[in-house]
């Protein structure tokens, strides 16, 4: 006879084992959720900012911060950043154009696993950027200064 063979030894079994995973787990959603949950601001999973929106002071600085294996790029939209606003680009770049001509060109502005970019805002207003290589599967992010 087995020793599982009632419904209660089941579940408790079954129990046992969800809460071993759910406590191994733990450890790793602080890591990647971003939003003020480490030493960074915004964490870069594999195709998504997180949080993909933010809401900083003026003057505050943002850290991005790569929590995948994958490289990314922080890569402001030229025209969806304020009229006044520094251009930000991971790399340093001075445009937009730029920006995409060095990834493309290069890797230029790729940040690694583990790195990060930070950029201070001066400016109030809504900051859209991208992620160069995860564009075209939505990675955009949004950087609301107040």
């Amino acid at each position: 006879m087995s020793r599982f063979t009632d419904a209660t030894s089941r579940r408790r079994l079954l129990g046992a084992l969800g809460a071993v995973g759910v406590s191994s787990l733990a450890g790793c959603t602080a890591l990647v959720t971003g939003g003020g949950g480490g030493d960074f601001d915004v964490g870069m999973t594999a195709a998504a900012f997180n949080p993909p929106q933010i809401t900083v002071q003026v003057g505050e600085e943002v850290v991005w911060h790569n929590t995948s294996a994958r490289g990314h790029t922080v890569t402001a939209y030229e025209n969806a950043i304020p009229e006044a606003a520094d251009y930000f680009a991971s790399g340093g770049f001075e445009s937009e154009s730029a920006a995409r001509e060095a990834w493309q060109d290069r890797l230029g502005g790729k940040i690694d696993s583990g790195e990060s970019f930070r950029h201070t805002f001066e400016v109030p207003g809504r900051y859209d950027y991208v992620c160069l290589p995860h564009e075209p599967g939505g990675m955009i992010g949004a950087v609301i200064v107040e």
